[in-house]
């Protein structure tokens, strides 16, 4: 089960770039060149100013809104849509979410280089990141294994260099699976498991410079196990808040999910 987006992404964000600096570019004009100049031409002809083009004007006014919009989204938070189940029980299809982008560092708007590092990723973190298969599509999974750690996983019970991570059998989650309560130093939050399912035993050691990342849903999941490690320059920020929740089958939100926490 695929794990990505369906949000306007990384086009979004280069488009969105793009206008702020041709709006910009319109701003700075008009008011240090094409309004002083109209401004004198009046004041010669005892009338009034004349009116600057539509396409100045349209700059001139939707500015401010574009570089406001773009530099929150860039830096501060930015919203994503969940479109698939690789992430239930923590996240739901139709879920809204809020993302920290600041939360390991400032990034550079477009592109991958970092501004400013103000912090890594942790053991249990759920993260945004760049799907290292396809850059364009955005990711969301758990991390799991951090530089230099080596993931475990046979049978499928986790163990990080060596520290089995507990699981708590919670019952049934539907018919297909059973939900248990995993506690990963301190992160804890409920994954997914189907029995019927055969395990996938593996044992992996993260490179220098990536992450190891799983989905909640443990047997329905396309993550590391499949497609490999996250790129430190691929991480876009962690999420952190469900602000909306819609049931795409009623047409209706789900009102008990809005406003909860990611943990």
């Amino acid at each position: 089960m695929s794990g990505f987006f369906t949000h306007l992404g990384t086009d979004f964000a280069s488009i969105l770039f793009v206008l702020t600096v041709l709006t910009g570019v319109l701003w700075v004009l008009d008011r240090y060149r094409l309004e002083p100049a109209r401004k004198a031409a009046a004041l010669v002809a005892g009338g009034e100013p004349a009116k600057a083009s539509w396409l100045v004007d349209f700059g001139r006014q939707f500015f401010p809104v574009i570089a406001a919009v773009f530099l929150l989204r860039s830096f501060v938070v930015e919203p994503f849509r969940i479109p698939s189940g690789s992430m239930i029980p923590t996240l739901h299809v139709g879920d809204f979410i809020l993302v920290n982008r600041f939360a390991y560092g400032l990034r550079c708007p477009v592109g991958d280089c970092k501004l400013l590092g103000l912090g890594q990723p942790k053991h249990g973190d759920v993260v945004v990141f760049r799907y290292p298969v396809d850059p364009k599509a955005d990711f969301i999974k758990r991390v799991i294994g951090l530089p230099g750690d080596t993931v475990r996983y046979v049978n499928k019970q986790l163990t990080v260099n060596g520290q089995l991570v507990s699981q708590d059998l919670q019952g049934r989650f539907d018919a297909s699976n059973q939900r248990l309560r995993e506690d990963y130093e301190g992160a804890v939050h409920d994954i997914l498991q189907n029995p019927d399912r055969p395990p996938q035993d593996f044992e992996f050691t993260v490179p220098e410079g990536q992450y190891f990342m799983m989905g909640d849903n443990r047997d329905g999941s396309s993550d590391s196990r499949y497609w490999g490690t996250v790129p430190e320059a691929y991480l876009k920020g962690r999420a952190f808040f469900i602000w909306m929740s819609w049931d795409f089958e009623t047409q209706r939100p789900v009102l008990s999910r809005i406003g909860q926490g990611i943990r």
